[in-house]
């Protein structure tokens, strides 16, 4: 089925199945190719189009050239009751965060709030998914990462030493987590590799030449640019003191030590997050929590608007909004996309999508 854009519409089980089996197939053992699959199936869910099935040919080509520890031995050292470091062993990210989560949830259930390091990780796709997962647990949570790769420059430089490094919150609310995932980037990475894929052009306020300081509109010719921090120097500077939180601190990559993952399919990147936990219920009951946050959402968005605009919109609404309909009517992948996944499939030997 296709949408007006000529995307292929595609229901989650199918991709998460197919994910599972290339994953095996590259050599994940069956269990963690399907904890990956979840969350990248996930991601795919709440439209975060670029860290879903999209970075999964990525993901193989690391898996099969020795990139990624296919069979990690993830270790969790207590530091003390309310701080722990994970160190992933060069393993998926998603199956080392997904550990880190766990374990500040389980600090916090003892400890009332818990912070977690994590230290020789990979890229783990988007955000939100791990500030998510707190929320369901009725606490709040807080993550962020050194990206895999430096695309923006300090504030005035033109070196790239930074990259967008994330920052997600969730809270919890009568409806859902209120989840905000955001790049310290105008847009992430992955988006600029996505409009790449589809041919389609950027924007300007995205990218600058780095020789010029004129706009890069033409997402091919990203190499030659840097992306811009959102609000100016106060999107470099938290870029900057998020990256110092989740990279040294964890005895992680930051700076000239990150090693660009997209360029670079062998060598372990050492990628570093952190994760907070905060039990709601030692300040107050939850679902007196939740009432309080349902409440306030509800003011915040039947205030008065400006004019021209036709509704206020509250961080995690698109997401939801998202999730809901694609559960309904499917993904909607782009035929380039399609088309690599049609030769992964191949090289595999898995079924691909349009068998599922």
């Amino acid at each position: 089925m296709a949408d007006n854009s000529g995307f292929r519409r595609v229901p989650a089980s199918a991709i998460r199945a197919f994910i599972t089996d290339a994953l095996a197939a590259a050599g994940l053992p069956q269990d963690d190719a399907a904890k990956c699959a979840m969350l990248m199936s996930e991601a795919d869910l709440t439209g975060a189009d670029a860290h879903g099935v999209f970075r999964l040919p990525q993901y193989v080509r690391r898996l099969k050239a020795g990139g990624f520890n296919a069979r990690p031995n993830i270790t969790v050292a207590t530091l003390a009751p309310a701080t722990a470091l994970v160190d992933g062993d060069n393993g998926m990210g998603h199956l080392v965060m997904s550990r880190a989560a766990e374990t500040a949830i389980a600090l916090a259930r003892e400890t009332g709030v818990a912070w977690v390091g994590v230290r020789r990780s990979n890229h783990a796709g988007p955000a939100g998914l791990y500030a998510e997962m707190p929320a369901a647990a009725g606490m709040i949570g807080m993550y962020t990462a050194v990206a895999n790769a430096n695309h923006m420059a300090v504030w005035g430089g033109a070196d790239p030493l930074l990259g967008t490094n994330p920052l997600a919150i969730g809270v919890p609310s009568g409806e859902g987590a209120i989840v905000l995932d955001m790049a310290t980037t105008v847009v992430s990475y992955g988006t600029v590799k996505n409009y790449a894929l589809q041919g389609k052009s950027m924007p300007p306020g995205w990218m600058v030449n780095t020789a010029t300081g004129e706009d890069v509109t033409d997402a091919k010719r990203s190499a030659e640019g840097l992306l811009l921090p959102i609000g100016g120097y106060k999107g470099s500077g938290l870029a900057v003191m998020l990256g110092l939180l989740a990279g040294p601190l964890n005895r992680a990559a930051f700076g000239r030590d990150v090693v660009d993952f997209n360029a670079d399919d062998k060598s372990e990147t050492n990628t570093g997050h952190f994760i907070i936990a905060l039990d709601i219920a030692r300040f107050m009951p939850l679902d007196a929590y939740t009432a309080e946050v349902d409440r306030h959402i509800g003011e915040l968005k039947e205030s008065k608007r400006l004019p021209g605009v036709d509704e206020i919109r509250i961080p995690g609404d698109r997401r939801r909004e998202c999730h809901a309909e694609r559960t309904r009517n499917g993904v909607p992948l782009a035929p380039p996309l399609i088309a690599q996944l049609d030769k992964l499939a191949a090289e595999l030997g898995v079924a691909p999508l349009a068998a599922r």
